[in-house]
């Protein structure tokens, strides 16, 4: 495993809470969130193929996706990035901890240090909500992406990351929020292809105004029109 220098210090960048690098180390975390978002993902794509030689795992933080990913797509190489020399270094354990070669990057999504058309798919796993350059890092996405390659995208919305329970928790740079419709438009509008079906909207409890109490409590299911918290979407580089 490798990891390349460190960042500049203009990099933009909203350092986390304690409590959310915490948190992000929790089974609620790789259970809850990252589990139930791989396999949600995995079901949107039309045409799954046996391996994917090269997988990119954008913001990986401490690296509980590394085992998944070898698992779930037989990656000859993957490749972990993450803002965070903190998290870097407990990525770099994680990995040595299921003996899985991973090489390593501290590096902003904006500007990353891999080839043109060199990767067969980028996992950006409730990621871009942390991106001041949002843009920036679609049009490395898709730079770095092979012709045909995917986009595996599972991001929290506006509503979520601007709910009071987010706020006091965790820090984000709360301009560049967006929709589901925004998101859709902004990957859209970076050369991604994807139709209907490849986009889902989970209401996970833990996304919820509530916490999911009513529908434990009462086991009153969330009325129809709620604003969509969560977006799932899988998209191609054309």
């Amino acid at each position: 495993m490798q990891s390349n220098p460190a960042l500049p210090t203009d990099v933009p960048h909203v350092p986390e809470t304690s409590f959310g690098k915490w948190f992000l180390g929790t089974d609620i975390w790789e259970i809850h969130v990252l589990r139930r978002a791989l396999a949600d993902l995995k079901r949107l794509i039309a045409q799954p193929k046996s391996a994917y030689p090269m997988v990119v795992d954008v913001g990986c933080g401490w690296g509980p996706a590394f085992k998944l990913l070898k698992d779930d797509f037989a990656p000859d190489h993957i490749v972990g990035i993450d803002v965070s020399a903190e998290m870097i270094a407990a990525a770099r354990r994680e990995a040595a901890k299921h003996g899985i070669p991973v090489d390593l990057h501290q590096a902003d999504c904006a500007d990353l240090p891999l080839a043109d058309g060199s990767v067969d798919m980028v996992f950006c796993h409730q990621t871009f909500h942390h991106l001041v350059e949002q843009e920036k890092a679609l049009a490395e996405f898709h730079r770095i992406l092979k012709p045909g390659g995917l986009l595996l995208f599972a991001e929290s919305t506006r509503a979520y990351i601007h709910s009071w329970i987010i706020r006091l928790l965790f820090r984000h740079p709360m301009d560049v929020q967006r929709d589901a419709p925004e998101y859709i438009a902004m990957i859209r509008n970076a050369g991604f292809r994807f139709d209907d079906g490849a986009v889902s909207y989970p209401y996970l409890w833990w996304s919820r105004p509530d916490m999911g109490l009513i529908e434990q409590l009462f086991g009153k299911k969330p009325a129809k029109g709620h604003a969509e918290t969560l977006i799932n979407l899988v998209a191609v580089r054309p």
